[in-house]
């Protein structure tokens, strides 16, 4: 009885090797472990997902953002992430003084501009306050420099909100036109035509709330409609209006994401990437994480038949199945 209850252990167990290779069974959230990172913005580019965010280092029971610079990650199936290191940093600008904040990274023509919020210093161009810098790259991993060597927005081209932070997070779009646009802001949402040259502003800087806004706007198009992203609330949800133009008007459409865990912040961004579509965000879920150690995740995402956008539940395995 003994020798035969041991002979089927060992098959099952002979089975379960056989099975396992085809399953994927790894952990996928959060996707960096080894530092912490924030603020997740990805861009496509030649079958390879790459993935920009800040990196924090408060130290535990430290209550203030300590953010250093910027890291590179990318992946060609989702699941498996390449580390390209701290590839800027707020003393890649000669202006800029410290805390790296919010970023977003689009190629046009061969180039790769960075747009990064960041503190400035209280020089003869600004009083200082939250800026808006632009880097520029042949590659999208760099290396990056400074492409104009001055702030692109400062805090006094902004007035609608008084804080001197308001100008944060930017993300960038190109429509189908060619027509290129600058989006930001905490407080209100802010937005502005930029050049060809993708390092000038072509136009007016605009402003409005959309309902429950706070901060971290993503802006893209699908299938003809434009989805304006964003953290509301505090603590923070993600939320989300659309548009016939990406000038608006903004119709609001509901919930995407509700609070992280551990984290009274999160940050959207989506693209679809070998015909699915995913969402990033961050939380705290680390050990020892939390509001200022925050941890980057991903998620697929999901429409109705209608364009509208299904809530995300966050996970601990993440995206399983990878991208082929």
């Amino acid at each position: 009885m003994n020798l035969r209850r041991t002979v089927s252990i060992g098959i099952a167990l002979v089975l379960l090797i056989l099975i396992l290779p085809s399953v994927n069974i790894k952990a996928q959230n959060p996707i960096i472990t080894n530092v912490f990172t924030a603020d997740p913005a990805a861009l496509v580019y030649k079958n390879t997902v790459y993935l920009y965010v800040g990196q924090d280092t408060a130290h535990v029971g430290v209550n203030t953002y300590q953010m250093p610079g910027w890291l590179i990650y990318s992946s060609k199936d989702m699941v498996n992430w390449k580390s390209h290191g701290t590839c800027l940093t707020p003393g890649s600008f000669l202006w800029a003084s410290r805390a790296a904040n919010a970023a977003q990274c689009i190629e046009r023509n061969g180039k790769f501009y960075w747009y990064i919020s960041v503190m400035h210093k209280n020089n003869a161009d600004s009083k200082g306050g939250v800026a808006i810098g632009v880097a520029v790259a042949d590659k999208p991993t760099g290396p990056f420099k400074d492409a104009i060597g001055k702030a692109l927005i400062t805090n006094e081209m902004t007035t609608d909100m008084k804080h001197s932070w308001d100008d944060l997070d930017p993300t960038v779009f190109i429509d189908d036109n060619g027509q290129a646009y600058l989006f930001w802001g905490n407080g209100s949402c802010k937005w502005a035509k930029l050049k060809k040259n993708m390092i000038e502003l072509d136009g007016p800087i605009h402003t409005f709330k959309p309902k429950n806004f706070t901060e971290a706007p993503w802006i893209y198009k699908r299938k003809g409609l434009y989805y304006l992203v964003y953290a509301a609330n505090m603590p923070e949800t993600i939320e989300y209006c659309t548009a016939e133009k990406a000038e608006g008007p903004w119709t609001y459409r509901g919930l995407i994401q509700s609070t992280s865990e551990n984290s009274f912040t999160t940050h959207p961004a989506i693209i679809d990437f070998k015909g699915k579509s995913y969402y990033f965000y961050h939380n705290g879920a680390l050990p020892t994480g939390g509001g200022y150690r925050r941890s980057v995740c991903v998620e697929n995402l999901y429409y109705n038949e209608d364009g509208t956008i299904k809530k995300v539940e966050q996970t601990k395995k993440g995206v399983i199945r990878p991208a082929k």
